[in-house]
């Protein structure tokens, strides 16, 4: 209602055009509104979601400093050119549309049958296979649609902190109730909260976690940076089984794992194809953030209490809401999947991860307690109590480097900061360089 109040006032205080018409009409269609009811759960939302916050908190910084050299450590959007080999593939995926053999329209919307069995092959070494593939536009919106299919009777389970499209989504879809009857941490009534911090190696305590229907859960963590063992995931699949949940596996950092003990799909543990569905991007193995592809699995194997096949459940949604990716995009998959694609995209994930050794590394010698980064594109800063939004304010800016305060990832993010190693070396660099001035006289850790 300010808003909208807001707006009429700077409409009314505008010059009048000479035919006043249109004027007239745009104060009026803000002022009447509709007599449609406002879906009361976007009304349970928390202001604005957290990345576009944070660049309105840098552009208004920007609009006041207009000669500051801004370093984004924040949102993780790759930097890097996507590689030649995967580059031709998304051209010939353009070029064959100009040709009278070459032209397609309309594809299958589970995905180009190519594509789905490669990535069966190629990413799950056969442990899945193709038709359990669902190619889409990326994780995220894969993770939207998930939510639509589970509606809005079912209890989802989140770490915290985490990403917040699971808490937003869950809030979106009716699963929760409102912030005025939110636990005195901030959260959500109806989403169980599963702590993953230090105290616990950033893996919940399964014990002591009341049952949820479903379970989103992310390895490497966003933002933690932190990798669930093979053992660890095998607990989770056990206490999914055991509570009849299912878990909803998102892997998108998966090629970032370099410990041998930490599976890069929860399919490498066995039971696994009972209980979870698992979703996966291109976003980050290739630099896909803005081309979009990506792809869910859901087992044969996982059922509802029905005995109804989940998979029947999510190729209709597909089916209804989604036309199916890019057929210029998906060309850009198959090779993305080719033998020397796979090796440029390990070149780029050797390249970030140099960012995120050079990250943490900088702030350890600052005397920092520093997580992730050995797994993950993710540094985890432990501020030892200070407040995430006044420090990420403080080094936006003294060293003009945007971060993201972990308080946006849930209640269990205060008091932490996350740094992003998706940006350029150079700009990595001289964003260290400013971080030690910054920080120079903060304490070494007891």
């Amino acid at each position: 209602m300010a808003a909208g109040l807001f707006i009429s006032a700077l409409l009314a205080a505008a010059p009048t055009p000479r035919h006043g018409t249109r004027a007239s009409a745009a104060r009026s269609s803000v002022s009447m509104g509709s007599k449609v009811t406002r879906n009361a759960n976007m009304a349970k939302l928390q202001a604005g979601y957290l990345f576009p916050e944070i660049g309105r908190r840098r552009n208004a910084f920007l609009e006041k400093n207009p000669e500051a050299k801004i370093i984004s450590l924040g949102i993780g959007d790759t930097t890097q050119p996507i590689p030649t080999h995967i580059v031709e593939g998304l051209t010939a995926g353009v070029t064959k549309l100009g040709t009278k053999e070459g032209y397609s329209g309309y594809g299958a919307e589970q995905g180009v049958g190519d594509l789905r069995a490669k990535i069966a092959d190629k990413l799950y070494n056969g442990k899945i296979s193709a038709d359990e593939v669902f190619v889409s536009d990326g994780s995220k919106c894969d993770i939207g649609r998930i939510q639509l299919m589970f509606g809005d009777k079912v209890t989802s389970a989140v770490q915290d902190p985490s990403y917040p499209v699971y808490v937003d989504s869950s809030v979106m879809m009716g699963q929760t109730g409102t912030m005025e009857e939110a636990t005195t941490e901030g959260q959500y009534p109806g989403i169980v909260y599963m702590p993953c911090n230090p105290s616990n190696n950033f893996f919940p305590d399964l014990a002591n976690t009341p049952r949820a229907d479903v379970i989103y859960f992310c390895s490497p963590n966003n933002p933690t940076g932190a990798a669930a063992t093979k053992e660890q995931l095998a607990e989770l699949i056990k206490f999914a089984k055991d509570n009849g949940s299912i878990i909803v596996y998102d892997a998108a950092y998966a090629p970032f794992i370099r410990s041998p003990d930490v599976p890069k799909s929860i399919y490498e543990v066995e039971g696994a194809r009972e209980v979870a569905i698992e979703v996966n991007s291109f976003s980050k193995y290739a630099g896909f953030t803005g081309v979009r592809l990506g792809w869910t699995i859901v087992p044969d194997e996982l059922l509802w209490a029905d005995g109804t096949p989940v998979r029947n459940d999510f190729n209709r949604v597909m089916c209804t809401i989604f036309n199916g990716a890019s057929n210029i995009v998906q060309a850009g998959g198959l090779a993305c999947l080719d033998d020397e694609g796979l090796k440029e995209i390990e070149t780029l994930i050797e390249y970030y991860l140099g960012n995120a050794r050079m990250l943490r590394e900088t702030m350890e010698d600052l005397g920092f307690k520093v997580y992730g980064g050995t797994d993950a594109p993710y540094i985890f800063v432990d501020l030892e109590g200070k407040s995430s939004w006044d420090t990420f304010s403080d080094i936006m800016e003294q060293a003009q480097v945007i971060t993201i305060p972990g308080a946006g990832f849930g209640p269990g993010g205060e008091g932490f900061l996350r740094l992003s190693a998706f940006a350029p070396r150079e700009a990595c660099e001289e964003a260290c360089d400013r971080l030690k001035k910054v920080f120079a006289k903060v304490p070494a850790a007891a």
